[in-house]
């Protein structure tokens, strides 16, 4: 019997929409977004759904089908309080991050984790069967922890086999969303030695202005190119009733309506994701915090969600004028076109400068001079790169300063940096480190480890000075209205570092660990009394010890 084709297709669109519709929400709240999958993010892409919480905590925070906690993980920083669930029926793993607090069988067993452990931080895998959960259960409750910039719930669904992030909005209840993406900026990238803009080897980026509806203006000013060149785009999307922007699903890039760039944020790997570096305009987002999106993909970069002609980028050859036209889509379906041109101008294109260090982005690099060394294993460039180094006399640091390469590059990995000193005179090695100089002469502390007279330490890009110098104080204990404690039961103690950040803390009571909590957007460490854990009527005795990145330790005792 021959089946219409059209039954197929109306199975497909039926399962389709149950498919992508099988969870519920992670929360009991109105749903409501402040940022979306693949959003851009510091050196990273954002790998989850931010739902907000009415600019608060302890919002009621539910499984989203039934399975089993696999994970648990407590941290000062990163996802805070997190909770990971794994579904098997579908192979998906749900994650539930910056939590305030977990329901209380989940709570009761990590704090016996934690005091087993010794250890405020912990990564904990319970038994298959020892915390099974229904579908919308509560789990626990919302909240600002770890590395969160405010009030929300961190959700992801991850792939279970591969841990990879999932675009979670595949797989909920569809949200009313009708705004299309909004474009700012459009960018042109002359390939070096092989193309020019405007005459020029140098990138140009223009900004696009809009009409009192909110459209993008046409671009006016005439852009003459010639030989090999790529393009990027800087845009954002909308939601409905939302005033946040978010990460655009779906870039296409047409010439002359012929399709040569398409990229569709579906997942990623966390391994990878450090590689957002070659998917935007990394010197711009280095020197102006701005995020331009390259439509062509870097010899280095092996994100996974590209469609491309000659890698996205275009051969002006021919002198007339070439028609380009951006397609921004988002989840939803809303979708923005811009056109634009770019007009060939026969010219020719200057011999390239000679290049005394030559860096080949897919083979091991090193650069050695006296007092100064740089190695950059295979992998870790994404292009290849002109190295350059500058060496400054300086009697303000144990060594020289050293320019790192003169602009920003990003390393996915890093590579290993020493530096000789010319001055040695601490007792503990330790206590040297290589610090970063900004161009306003503000330091951070990159640390590293004594080695042939000099400090060696790895770091994650180029285009900046550094030097060695030292961290000899140890931290600073400050005991928060001690007086109080017995009666409130609770220990609260500030502790700051001049340099080097804390490391290590600890707790004890009439040497016995205590548990301290703390979260990295408080210098704040506290501990609730338990009195389970302690003996009725006896004396207390707090001793706190805290040590920093260079390893000065300081310690803090008070009879209670």
């Amino acid at each position: 019997m021959k089946i219409n084709p059209f039954i197929y297709i109306f199975l497909f669109v039926v399962y389709s929409s149950v498919f992508s519709q099988q969870y519920r929400y992670p929360i009991t709240i109105p749903p409501a977004f402040s940022a979306n999958f693949g959003e851009l993010r510091s050196n990273h892409f954002h790998s989850g759904l931010d739902f907000k919480t009415q600019q608060t905590v302890n919002k009621s925070v539910v499984t989203i089908d039934e399975g089993y906690v696999s994970r648990i993980s407590v941290s000062p920083g990163g996802f805070g309080l997190a909770l990971y669930v794994d579904h098997p029926s579908t192979g998906h793993t749900s994650v539930y991050a910056h939590l305030n607090s977990f329901s209380k069988e989940i709570a009761d067993w990590v704090k016996e984790k934690q005091y087993e452990q010794e250890s405020f931080q912990v990564t904990l895998y319970p038994e298959k069967g020892q915390f099974p959960v229904k579908r919308g259960e509560q789990i626990a409750l919302s909240g600002n922890s770890g590395s969160s910039g405010g009030p929300h719930l961190h959700f992801e669904i991850r792939d279970s086999h591969t841990e990879e992030p999932l675009d979670a909005l595949a797989y909920l209840p569809l949200v009313s969303d009708t705004q299309k993406p909004e474009l700012q900026g459009i960018a042109f990238y002359p390939q070096k030695d092989k193309g020019l803009i405007q005459g020029s080897s140098n990138s140009l980026r223009i900004n696009i202005s809009k009409d009192g509806s909110g459209n993008p203006l046409r671009n006016n000013r005439v852009i003459n190119a010639w030989g090999r060149i790529g393009v990027g785009v800087k845009a954002y999307d909308r939601m409905n009733g939302q005033s946040n922007i978010y990460g655009v699903k779906h870039i296409r890039l047409f010439v002359d309506e012929k399709l040569v760039f398409s990229s569709s944020i579906d997942r990623f790997s966390f391994s990878d994701t450090r590689m957002l570096n070659a998917f935007v305009d990394f010197e711009d987002w280095s020197e102006r915090r701005s995020f331009y999106m390259k439509s062509f993909i870097d010899p280095g970069n092996r994100l996974p969600f590209y469609k491309t002609t000659n890698n996205g980028y275009i051969d002006i050859t021919e002198e007339r004028e070439y028609l380009l036209r951006y397609e921004l889509e988002d989840h939803a379906g809303n979708r923005l076109d811009y056109r634009f041109s770019v007009l060939g101008k026969s010219q020719d294109i200057p011999a390239p400068p000679p290049c005394k260090n030559w860096f080949t982005w897919n083979l091991n690099n090193s650069f050695l001079e006296m007092g100064f060394s740089l190695s950059i294993p295979a992998g870790n460039l994404y292009n290849d790169l002109c190295f350059t180094h500058r060496r400054t006399e300086s009697h303000t640091y144990y060594s020289h300063l050293h320019r790192v390469n003169d602009k920003p590059v990003p390393l996915h990995r890093g590579a290993e940096l020493w530096i000789g000193m010319h001055t040695d005179t601490l007792q503990n090695r330790s206590n040297y480190g290589i610090v970063r100089i900004n161009d306003n002469g503000s330091e951070s502390w990159v640390g590293g480890t004594y080695k042939r007279g000099g400090i060696s330490a790895t770091i994650r890009e180029l285009g900046d000075s550094y030097a060695v110098s030292s961290d000899t104080q140890p931290p600073v204990i400050t005991p928060v209205t001690p007086e109080s404690w017995v009666k409130q039961r609770r220990i609260g103690v500030k502790l700051s570092d001049n340099k080097s950040g804390i490391t290590i803390f600890r707790g004890e009571i009439n040497g016995k660990f205590v548990l301290f909590t703390h979260d990295t957007k408080s210098n704040l460490y506290s501990y609730h009394f338990d009195e389970a854990r302690l003996n009725k009527g006896e004396q207390l005795t707090l001793v706190f010890t805290a040590t920093d990145g260079a390893g000065n330790s300081s310690e803090y005792r008070r009879v209670l």
